[in-house]
């Protein structure tokens, strides 16, 4: 029911567009949000738990179909983090030679090593940017522990569509219940 001011003016209205009245539903802008809030759960979890698979792949092909290369040290960058003002590591990259082919690559890790120095690497024949310094292939394994974030973010996804049902329930919300009650 519209109530209206002193001067002909609905009272309810928060703002005016051209001329018209805007008012806003708080049901549906609350259901808008907790839709964008279930979808991105949804969405994240799907997403670290397929990097999850890529990384667990990754550190087992590199155990399973690495062959030790000697990765020369071309140049580092110094890594910023924060605000800019400390060092967070250094990015550098450099060549290898794997069956009588040269490759220019990042090599992983945030150490710094001098240009010109070389580095025992494993790198997976057939895919030239899967190379790793030895000394991390050596502590890196496959792992359960990735998919814990995902499952955590899969079981709040799950707990929120539990509440909203039970609630729905409790309220009488329901299709069915707003088709026999006509509205």
């Amino acid at each position: 029911m519209t109530t209206y001011s002193e001067n002909g003016e609905p009272t309810d209205r928060i703002g005016r567009l051209r001329g018209a009245g805007v008012q806003v539903d708080g049901r549906r802008v609350g259901q808008v949000v907790i839709g964008i809030v279930l979808a991105t759960l949804a969405i994240l979890a799907v997403v670290f738990a397929a990097v999850g698979v890529h990384t667990n792949q990754q550190d087992d092909r590199l155990h399973h179909d690495g062959v030790p290369v000697t990765f020369t040290v071309t140049g580092c960058l110094g890594l910023l983090g924060g605000s800019g003002s400390n060092a967070a590591g250094y990015s550098c990259h450099g060549t290898y030679a794997l069956d009588g082919h040269r490759y220019r690559e990042q090599l992983p890790g945030n150490s710094f090593h001098r240009p010109e120095s070389t580095v025992a690497a494993i790198a997976v024949p057939g895919d030239p940017a899967l190379v790793s310094p030895a000394s991390i292939v050596a502590t890196e394994h496959s792992s359960a522990t990735v998919f814990v974030l995902p499952a955590i973010m899969a079981g709040i996804l799950l707990l929120l569509v539990a509440l909203l049902l039970v609630l729905r329930r409790r309220r009488g919300t329901g299709p069915a219940d707003r088709q026999e009650g006509g509205v």
